[in-house]
């Protein structure tokens, strides 16, 4: 984590927060994000002290959104560099996901970013050569610029078993959307991938085509001329 703002009032004790599970650095998170909202909406970038989640620092990020839907990783821990094999830095957060969910991940964010909300993620990889079938789980925190709009996102990706050959992808297996606002959360259950986000189809009805009109044809009562007359001749 970078160094903005490292202000005495900002580091918060959370070790009571932490569970004994493999994903207590989300609680962590989530738990030091919730103090310093202090009863406010959100907190604001500028209150993230790197301090105040020590322990946690190796699984957290910071996210900017650049766009509608995208999102890159301003800051990124080192378990993030892990997962990648590489520098996650830079990177949009969709490259952490499969190519058939990036989409849908897409409209999560603008979900956490507009609504505003926090977002819980389910997440799986599934296992092939050299990869173990591996389990995660990933929280996205909303937070204020200094500008006062929300367009970052402090974060927290902890993975469960080895990590193997990388870099490691995953898939959406649940989504757990709460509104700030204090509205009923919203629960995204995991679709077929050409069923996300995609608008409901009215089913297709071939038009019937209507019967051509039938024609008759009219007689005229009226008689032609007799062009030929027969003549008798009795000579």
């Amino acid at each position: 984590m970078d160094n903005s703002s490292k202000t005495q009032h900002n580091v918060l004790t959370m070790s009571e927060h932490q569970n004994t599970n493999s994903y207590a650095p989300l609680s962590l998170v989530e738990a030091y994000w919730d103090a310093l909202r202090a009863g406010r909406e959100m907190p604001k970038r500028a209150e993230i002290d790197p301090r105040g989640i020590e322990s946690a620092l190796e699984y957290a990020f910071i996210l900017e959104r650049v766009a509608p839907g995208v999102a890159r990783m301003r800051i990124a821990g080192t378990h993030l560099h892990d997962i990648m094999g590489m520098e996650a830095r830079g990177m949009p957060i969709t490259a952490f996901f499969e190519h058939d969910c990036r989409t849908r991940v897409a409209g999560l964010l603008e979900e956490v970013f507009q609504t505003p909300g926090t977002a819980d993620l389910l997440l799986h990889s599934s296992g092939s050569l050299g990869q173990p079938e591996l389990e995660a789980r990933m929280i996205l925190l909303p937070l204020k610029s200094d500008l006062g709009d929300v367009s970052r996102i402090l974060g927290c990706l902890v993975s469960n078993g080895e990590l193997g050959a990388v870099p490691r992808r995953f898939d959406l297996r649940s989504v757990n959307l709460r509104r700030l606002s204090g509205l009923p959360a919203l629960v995204h259950k995991k679709k077929p991938a050409r069923q996300e986000f995609a608008e409901t189809m009215t089913p297709f009805a071939p038009k019937t085509a209507e019967p051509a009109p039938v024609q008759t044809k009219t007689t005229s009562t009226k008689k032609r001329p007799a062009y030929l007359r027969l003549v008798k001749n009795d000579d």
